[in-house]
């Protein structure tokens, strides 16, 4: 089956949804036949809703944690951090040239990016050579004008109100 044409999508912003906007569309396209893959940059392997489900539709869909548990220290990012995001610019690399799926989620590589984890350019040349039939989804919070620039969509989320602000916890089912 496949895509006729696919094309470039950012999700970003300090609001929350960026993650499950890009499921959503994950979850149409596994209803259309599609494969998809989602590469995570700064998730680890934890017990998540979406990590579990990707098992019980594997493999039509697929999704690799490839960060560490826990967060990233934003003003000192560890070699640790770096490595594992190479690791996953490296295997969203093989991704697209393989052709390995119709619909390529690089989750939270936009935050990856303004970490210094990984090179703008990198991911730039990624989406230069993204097939004519992947569709590409970049998530995460603050997304370089340049890739703003190349998507042919871009929506910004904005956070106004978030319960985490008022001592609500993650929940499981709903945050993980």
């Amino acid at each position: 089956m496949g895509l006729q044409k696919g094309l470039i999508q950012v999700y970003t912003g300090d609001g929350k949804g960026k993650t499950t906007a890009a499921l959503g569309l994950a979850l149409r396209a596994l209803g259309h036949g599609l494969k998809v893959m989602m590469i995570q940059f700064l998730k680890g392997d934890r017990d998540t809703g979406e990590l579990n489900m990707a098992h019980q539709l594997s493999p039509k869909l697929v999704i690799k944690p490839m960060g560490r548990d826990g967060f990233v220290d934003r003003a000192n990012p560890s070699a640790k951090d770096i490595s594992l995001a190479q690791a996953a610019l490296k295997e969203a690399r093989r991704v697209l040239d393989e052709g390995a799926c119709d619909l390529l989620i690089l989750d939270e590589v936009n935050a990856a990016v303004s970490l210094g984890l990984v090179d703008e350019d990198a991911v730039l040349k990624l989406m230069d050579d993204k097939p004519r039939s992947m569709e590409l989804i970049l998530t995460g919070r603050d997304a370089p004008r340049s890739f703003i620039e190349k998507a042919h969509l871009v929506t910004t989320m904005e956070c106004t109100k978030h319960y985490f602000k008022q001592g609500e916890a993650a929940r499981e089912g709903i945050e993980f």
